[in-house]
């Protein structure tokens, strides 16, 4: 098997930036084609491949990779995914990421970033807590032996 083969079957044939299905029969040469791909920029850093579409992996190139919240999450001021990505993975311990209006939209919030995260850095352990706070719901990532409650 080929490094992309095994790097699209590890990661489900999804982009690692967009979350996004990755067509295994498309044209490498196509913007939605995949292709392989480390997580940062820095070319220095000890990354493993990603899976990425061809499209997604020439942008990260030019821009600033940003990793989108869904439009269907109810949330207030989220938190830049790859930064808190970096962080969790360099400290460990907890974060803040969301406010929400209702426990049920941080709970949907919650489940959403467990998900993301099990592909955005796969062998972290990333869990999710929601806690009320001053007539909101925060969303709280925790890894490692971080206290959840």
């Amino acid at each position: 098997m080929s490094l992309l083969d095994d790097v699209a079957e590890r990661d489900g044939w999804r982009c690692w930036v967009c979350d996004e299905p990755v067509d295994p029969g498309m044209s490498v040469n196509d913007p939605r084609g995949p292709s392989v791909d480390s997580r940062t920029a820095d070319r220095k850093a000890k990354v493993a491949e990603r899976l990425a579409h061809r499209g997604c992996n020439t942008r990260k190139g030019a821009v600033k990779v940003v990793i989108a919240w869904p439009d269907r999450l109810h949330v207030a001021e989220p938190a830049p995914l790859i930064t808190v990505a970096g962080r969790l993975e360099r400290k460990g311990g907890r974060e803040m990421v969301a406010r929400c209006p209702t426990e049920q939209d941080a709970r949907e919030a919650a489940d959403w970033l467990v998900d993301r995260f099990s592909r955005l850095v796969p062998g972290l352990p990333v869990t999710a807590d929601v806690q009320p706070g001053g007539g909101q719901f925060l969303v709280i990532l925790a890894t490692g032996a971080a206290d959840r409650r």
